[in-house]
Parts: C-alpha cells; sequence; structure tokens
C-alpha cells in the first residue's frame, strides 16, 4: 500500500512490475491509499486492527517512530541488505537499536538553489561559509541581480533557512535534537539554533530579497531563478521538478549548495530521507517470506533502476551501489556529492524530533520582512512548540 501521489504510486508500480517479472512465484500488487491526515488514520487503523498490506509505504524519522515500530513493524537488521542502506536513513527507521524499513524514493534537501550562468558571470565560487555567500549577496546586488530570492506569498516556502540550517546546528551541538525533545534546549537560547533565524533577519536588513518577496508564489521565484533574474533560492530541493517541467532547458543552469555556517570544515546538507517500504507484524508465514524478499528488492540497485524507470529521479538514493541515471538534474548531482561525502549530510530536525509547531511559517515571514526580530522569533517558536509536545505527551513539558 503506498500513498495516491503521483510519483509515489508510479513508483510502486514500477517496482511491482520489475519484482513480479523476476520472482514467478509470488505477486505483488499495489493498493493505493489517500494522503494527508486521512491516509494516516487509515496507516494507523489498519496496523491496530491487524489488517494492513503486507508491505506498506510510510513516512520515515518521527512519524515512523509514531507507529510503535516494535509492536506493530518486522525488524530488518538481520537482512543482507541493512548494511547497504545510507546511515542518514538507517538512523530515519530506526527505533530501539531495531532497523525497520527499506527506502522507497530518494533523498531531498533544505538547500540553496542557485543560477550557474548567474555564478560563472560574476565570477562567483560556491561559498562554504555564512559570511562568504553575504559577499556573494553583495556582488549580486551591485550586478543589478537579486541576491535572494523569496516567496512569503506562499508562506511554507519562508523556513528554510530555518529548517535546511539543521546540519549546522548539529554539527556545533549533536545532542540537540534529543535535548529539544526532552524540553532542555531551545532555539532562542542556542546560538547555532537561533542562528537560522538571524539570516532570515540578515537577508531582508541588508536589502538582499526580490522586490516582491512579500507577494511571490512558488512559482514566481522558480521564473526569476530560472530566468536569472534572482540568483539565490532557499527551498526544498524537490522543487527542482516544478521548476523543469517549466524550463526544460535548465535542467544544468540550477544547481545545488548547503546553507551555510560559521565553519567552513564542517560544511554540509541538511536531508529529508526518503520514505520506507515496511513489513507490519501481521505478515507471517509464506507471505512473510515473499515480503522479505521484496523489500531486499525494494533496497538494491535493481530495485533503484526499476524506480528511476519509473517516475523521474529528485534526489539521491540511500543504497550504495545505486547509480543515479545519467540524464539526472544538476541540482541532484550536487545533492550526490554531499550524501557521498563522510559527514558531510545529516539529518532535518523533523526526522529526530516529533516536536514542530504549526506557527514557525508565520514567524519565519515576519522575521524575513523585517516585522520582528530574529530573538523575538525564536523565542515565540519555542513557545509554539510547547503546545503540540503537550498534547504529544512527552516527558518533561508538562
Amino acid at each position: 500500500m503506498v500513498d495516491n501521489s503521483d510519483t509515489n504510486s508510479k513508483m510502486a508500480e514500477g517496482l511491482a512490475k520489475e519484482f513480479n517479472a523476476k520472482n514467478p512465484g509470488i505477486v505483488v500488487k499495489v493498493e493505493t491509499r489517500p494522503q494527508g491526515t486521512e491516509g494516516d488514520n487509515l496507516v494507523k487503523t489498519r496496523l491496530s486492527t491487524g489488517d494492513m498490506t503486507d508491505v506498506f509505504q510510510y513516512n520515515s524519522g518521527s512519524l515512523m517512530q509514531a507507529l510503535a515500530p516494535t509492536k506493530n513493524l518486522v525488524a530488518v537488521d538481520d537482512q543482507p541488505w541493512a548494511g547497504k542502506l545510507d546511515e542518514n536513513f538507517k538512523t530515519s527507521v530506526t527505533s530501539e537499536q531495531k532497523l525497520f524499513g527499506a527506502p522507497f524514493g530518494t533523498y531531498n534537501a533544505g538547500a540553496i538553489l542557485y543560477n550557474r550562468e548567474v555564478y560563472q558571470k560574476n565570477g562567483l565560487r560556491v561559498p562554504t561559509t555564512w559570511d562568504e555567500f553575504m559577499a556573494n549577496n553583495a556582488k549580486l546586488k551591485a550586478a543589478g541581480v537579486a541576491p535572494v530570492i523569496q516567496s512569503y506569498g506562499e508562506t511554507w516556502t519562508s523556513q528554510l533557512f530555518v529548517l535546511g540550517d539543521f546540519h549546522n546546528v548539529t554539527a556545533a551541538q549533536p545532542d540537540f535534537a534529543e535535548k529539544y525533545t526532552a524540553n532542555q534546549a531551545k532555539y532562542a537560547t542556542t546560538p547555532a539554533a537561533l542562528a537560522g533565524f538571524e539570516h532570515l533577519q540578515e537577508v531582508h536588513a541588508a536589502g538582499y530579497t526580490n522586490k516582491d518577496f512579500a507577494s511571490a508564489k512558488l512559482n514566481d521565484a522558480v521564473e526569476q531563478l530560472a530566468k536569472g533574474t534572482g540568483a539565490h533560492y532557499p527551498i526544498l530541493s524537490g522543487i527542482i521538478s516544478q521548476l523543469l517541467g517549466t524550463f526544460p532547458e535548465e535542467k544544468d543552469t540550477i544547481g545545488l549548495f548547503p546553507i551555510p555556517g560559521d565553519d567552513a570544515a564542517k560544511n554540509g546538507l541538511t536531508v529529508w530521507a526518503p520514505a520506507g517500504a515496511y513489513i507490519p507484524a501481521s505478515t507471517t508465514g509464506e507471505k512473510l517470506d515473499a515480503a522479505r524478499k521484496f523489500l531486499a528488492f525494494i533496497a538494491s540497485p535493481e530495485g533503484c533502476a526499476a524506480q528511476a524507470n519509473a517516475t523521474v529521479i529528485n534526489g539521491p538514493f540511500a543504497v550504495q551501489g545505486c547509480t543515479l541515471p545519467d540524464d539526472v538534474p544538476q541540482v541532484v548531482k550536487d545533492m550526490q556529492t554531499y550524501i557521498d561525502k563522510p559527514g558531510a549530510s545529516s539529518l532535518a530536525l523533523e526526522f529526530l524530533s516529533p516536536v514542530k509547531g504549526p506557527a514557525l511559517e508565520q514567524i519565519c515571514v515576519e522575521v524575513g520582512s523585517g516585522i520582528r526580530k530574529a530573538p523575538d522569533g525564536a523565542k515565540l517558536y519555542d513557545e509554539d512548540v510547547k503546545k503540540q509536545a503537550q498534547q504529544l505527551g512527552l516527558p518533561g513539558w508538562s
């Protein structure tokens, strides 16, 4: 069972078709479910009643933890392919030292998409520190290019300077996610975590955003980046598919680099892990053997190839030995270099902690528009997450 998004249903059909062809004794059929809360509730209900499909696709990270994996899922640590998984993905499907999923899909990143032609024309190099990034912005502004594109007309897009900066938070304070979940660390009082809010403020205060930042929508931002009227766009890398849908000729023009921090030596990418393919505890006997075989196929180079044949690949795979198709966009090639380098990528906070408040996008718009100062924004967000942590009944938040 997979969600009914176009990409995921195509990927599932592609995997089933290839697997069925290679395994004549087993038939994999694909069932789809709604996306969003409705689909979420369906997964949880079917798991609790023991009525789940033999294999199902679902989020990795803290949402997977909410499924009570040790009770409801079959552990797969003992499978030969488990050792071939990328470390970030392993972390996102591990609970109580046990591994529960195979990667379904590819990585996404919270990063800066940039126009390589604009960089070339202005003699710029990819920055590895925030100071270098701001120096590039000064040169771009002088050349008449909007240095940083923001699209606050679509509020969710405002969050990436904060959410995409988490690699730098982890590099400075490796236990932040754990302490944050236990209510022992805050954005406002942790300098590395506050930095994301400060970046929003600095870019606005320096006049580095596009003129229409307050009203621009995602499609406006994508157009400015593709046409080179804007140089940088802090966003999720997956939007490259939208950009290439409208501007296919810019496949090699748009590149990606991580949101830079203070230390060039620790420069790295904040990644969103692929979803997982899981086996529910209700799958037993011959069906369990077949399900294990199917997961082994998903987590193999053949499985990656089946996914690549079925849909456009917008990020690196999480399995060693999988290769990207030659025609992937430059953004994906750039991401791969960070995934390949040990220590140069780490998970976004939402994969490590269930604590996330609903008001972050609104707060980021205010800080990024000069309406609220960065420390106030961080403080307000710390307040915002409290309610949600209490609703989840997390220890330390009562």
